[in-house]
């Protein structure tokens, strides 16, 4: 059974290198915007995201899927508990070792039961590439227009 560790802000620092690890290998393409890169790994994008895992009601979570004792992947995402409870996920990801035999389906569903106890009523996340796609399609998410930047998004209610 996989669990969710939820990452303290006082630790928000050792998520950090895991992210930007995540975000060259998994996100970036060719392409990819300079710009776009330098703001992801910015003080400025970070501190953001830190400050709001203090907020109350709306708290960012970061967190590792643990398996057996082993972290394998992380995420991180808010429960919009002052709105309609949309779970916004900002970045899903197991690590490379630990992809296949639908790990990646055994995390989401323990992201969902966390997330669902503390009040999640629906998911949301961008998604732009075509095998994470896929993969959101698999777990009953629909495309879902697009976001403020032109982004593709996908919902499961």
């Amino acid at each position: 059974m996989i669990v969710l560790e939820e990452i303290p802000r006082s630790r928000a620092s050792e998520f950090w290198p895991l992210h930007w690890e995540y975000l060259n290998r998994d996100i970036f393409g060719d392409g990819f915007p300079e710009e776009d890169r330098a703001y992801f790994q910015s003080e400025d994008y970070r501190g953001v995201l830190e400050r709001f895992m203090d907020r109350v009601p709306d708290r960012h979570h970061m967190v590792y899927f643990v398996r057996d004792g082993v972290r394998i992947g992380c995420a991180q995402y808010i429960i919009y508990k002052s709105e309609d409870g949309k779970c916004l996920i900002l970045d899903f990801w197991v690590f490379p070792e630990y992809r296949g035999n639908g790990t990646g389906h055994a995390c989401f569903e323990a992201l969902a039961r966390c997330a669902e106890a503390d009040g999640a009523a629906w998911y949301q996340i961008n998604c732009d590439r075509e095998n994470a796609h896929r993969f959101w399609v698999s777990l009953g998410f629909a495309d879902d227009g697009i976001d403020e930047y032109g982004d593709p998004l996908m919902k499961k209610t």
